[in-house]
């Protein structure tokens, strides 16, 4: 019986993973732009990381999470998201010291989760994230957002949506707490095991509850936008003034919260208006985390970012039909006849490749037509021809694939000949 791939995940084969790499490449690029530097984290973390950075009432911790016991009794967990990996990393190494501050972040890796597989969403999926740590300044909640906002533009995507709101600091956040729970309490039996268990502990999250969504009282929940300090309106004021000068469109949605425990004041994901997206519009969220660095054991420091699923960006280019600019093609297919030609054609193929050409040749000994097929297929701009009459001659017959046009190029001047080709192609 053939063993099969474990439900939730995928094979992202040859032909799509050039996709990935496009899009992980472009991630990178813009990142430079905005001087934020890649971290790698471990694939595993202690349960306690994500318990303590994530929050003990989410769906993350409470239902979705890979957590195993190792040999030594420890309790592990595949991480579920990035932000707590990098925080612990970044206390851990001590970042707060560096005299480069704010510390900006960025990430790509697997994240496991535990829940149901539909379309764009998988039990082991790619996250890219970035995480800027050691500023209250609201300008680099703006920047996050821009970073965002820039990387799906550069990839093609047009039809994107933010929404922004504030969860404001601690003071407002305990008003709009004791207003919720005034609010739900009366008929906290009518919703579901989840929500009555959060009602004390987190009230916050029985708006983000999926099951309860509808019920009349999710309508007239108190807003949190009426419970912000001024000091909390200011900063939000702030955030929204500098998107404006960026021309960052945005609309104001006091219902978003997240799904995470950490955030404080600005709140906000990006979303895809694209009519073939499906019913999941979100493509990235994130927000400002002040007090997540404290409970997992470093000095109080500021902080914010946002994560994105891979999968769900890919989705969304495939919606608009963006094209992938993915160079597909070969340079050269060498055809070797005979078995000096065939030995030939082994430190030829190295010599290219080692210059820097995208070289292919037959290794399963097939007939001339099939290894003319093989080119075809591949692709090749250009094939080299060659048997033992040539070799005495010390030539090659070089044929370019697209106009058909062939010549005899001496084979001491192949490599000189293709690379003059292609530098020409830049």
């Amino acid at each position: 019986m053939a063993i099969q791939i474990p439900r939730g995940t995928q094979d992202i084969l040859p032909g799509t993973v050039e996709k990935w790499q496009y899009i992980e490449a472009k991630a990178k690029e813009i990142c430079q732009l905005y001087n934020y530097k890649e971290i790698r984290t471990p694939i595993f973390e202690s349960t306690e990381l994500f318990q303590r950075g994530v929050g003990e009432t989410t769906d993350v911790v409470q239902k979705e999470m890979y957590t195993f016991e190792d040999r030594g009794g420890r309790s592990l967990t595949l991480r579920p998201e990035g932000t707590a990996s990098t925080v612990r990393s970044y206390v851990d190494n001590k970042m707060f010291g560096s005299p480069n501050q704010p510390t900006k972040l960025y990430y790509v890796g697997p994240m496991f989760r535990y829940e149901r597989p539909q379309a764009g969403r998988f039990r082991q999926f790619v996250q890219f994230g970035v995480e800027a740590l050691g500023s209250n300044d609201p300008s680099i909640d703006a920047e996050v957002i821009a970073l965002a906002v820039e990387l799906y533009k550069s990839l093609g995507l047009q039809k994107l949506k933010v929404v922004i709101n504030s969860l404001g600091d601690k003071e407002s956040r305990q008003a709009h707490r004791e207003a919720l729970i005034q609010h739900f309490q009366p008929h906290i039996s009518e919703f579901c095991g989840d929500c009555q268990g959060r009602l004390e502990k987190n009230p916050l999250r029985i708006l983000d509850c999926k099951k309860d969504r509808d019920h009349e009282l999710m309508a007239t929940a108190p807003s949190i936008l009426e419970y912000l300090n001024e000091e909390s309106k200011e900063y939000f004021d702030k955030v929204i003034a500098y998107l404006s000068a960026l021309d960052i469109n945005y609309e104001i949605d006091p219902n978003l919260v997240r799904g995470l425990d950490y955030y404080y004041h600005t709140a906000f994901e990006i979303m895809s208006t694209s009519e073939g997206f499906g019913a999941i519009t979100t493509l990235c969220g994130g927000g400002r985390y002040n007090g997540l660095v404290q409970d997992i054991g470093g000095p109080e420091t500021p902080g914010i970012g946002f994560a994105l699923s891979i999968e769900r960006l890919i989705a969304a280019m495939e919606a608009e039909k963006v094209d992938f600019p993915v160079e597909e093609a070969i340079d050269c297919y060498v055809v070797a006849l005979g078995d000096a030609a065939k030995e030939t054609a082994v430190k030829l193929l190295f010599d290219l490749r080692k210059a820097g050409i995208v070289a292919e040749k037959d290794y399963q000994d097939k007939k001339l037509k099939a290894q003319f097929k093989a080119a075809d297929r591949l692709q090749a701009k250009y094939t080299i021809v060659f048997g033992e009459d040539e070799l005495q001659k010390g030539v090659v017959s070089m044929k370019e694939m697209e106009t058909g046009q062939q010549q005899e190029v001496a084979l001491a001047e192949v490599v000189a000949f293709l690379s003059e080709k292609k530098s020409g192609e830049r």
